[in-house]
């Protein structure tokens, strides 16, 4: 089954937000949320200019997850960062 744009923006959305708070993610959703990046960029069909310019970001957010030694401590570290994320995709969802 393929994901629609809008699946995967709340599925990014879903993975960002639990990460936010719960301050855990493992190795598995930093690869998800690469491979939706990545896929919503070559998609091209998101109309939300400012997401688009937030993906890069996202991306190597996942990148780092997936070798940091410390989950807790990376998602702290991005915490700003991941709730304006979180602010973006919601607006983005209910587009």
């Amino acid at each position: 089954m393929t994901l629609t744009v809008q699946n995967q923006i709340t599925l990014l959305y879903d993975l960002l937000d639990e990460h936010s708070g719960e301050h855990f993610g493992n190795i598995s959703e930093y690869q998800q949320i690469r491979r939706l990046v990545k896929s919503l960029l070559a998609n091209q069909e998101i109309s939300n200019d400012q997401l688009v310019q937030l993906l890069p970001e996202i991306y190597n957010y996942g990148l780092q997850g997936e070798s940091a030694s410390n989950a807790a401590e990376h998602i702290s570290a991005n915490k700003e960062s991941i709730e304006n994320w979180v602010n973006v995709l919601e607006q983005t969802r209910l587009e």
